[in-house]
């Protein structure tokens, strides 16, 4: 049991029977709150795909979003991907503006928050 407060899950399974299943065995845990859908929560439990979607990123889009989680310089995508820099600063702007980020750090803690990324 946690000492400060409950823990806030999100859940987002595609299947509508598990993700119902999941729903109710947590609310049956006293520390554990579900979060509303679109609330903000500390864990999201997700299927790869619903968090690509929810996300709206292409496969690119997610390379990119866990190339900048290794700290990678737009620079250093393009030759990971052997794409040009403009390509990947391209990709990098998209990535920041579909995670409404403010910056390539905010874009990978939106991407592990929706659990596009595993950090």
């Amino acid at each position: 049991m946690s000492d400060t407060g409950p823990v806030t899950i999100a859940v987002r399974i595609d299947d509508p029977a598990l993700a119902e299943r999941l729903s109710e065995l947590l609310t049956s845990v006293d520390w554990v709150r579900l979060a509303p859908e679109g609330e903000m929560s500390e864990l999201v439990l997700s299927t790869a795909r619903a968090a690509t979607e929810e996300a709206g990123l292409t496969s690119r889009e997610r390379e990119v979003v866990a190339l900048l989680a290794e700290g990678l310089s737009n620079k250093e995508i393009a030759r990971k991907l052997g794409i040009s820099v403009d390509t990947a600063k391209f990709h990098v702007g998209h990535v920041i503006d579909k995670l409404d980020a403010t910056g390539r750090t905010d874009a990978v803690a939106h991407a592990a928050r929706r659990g596009v990324i595993h950090l």
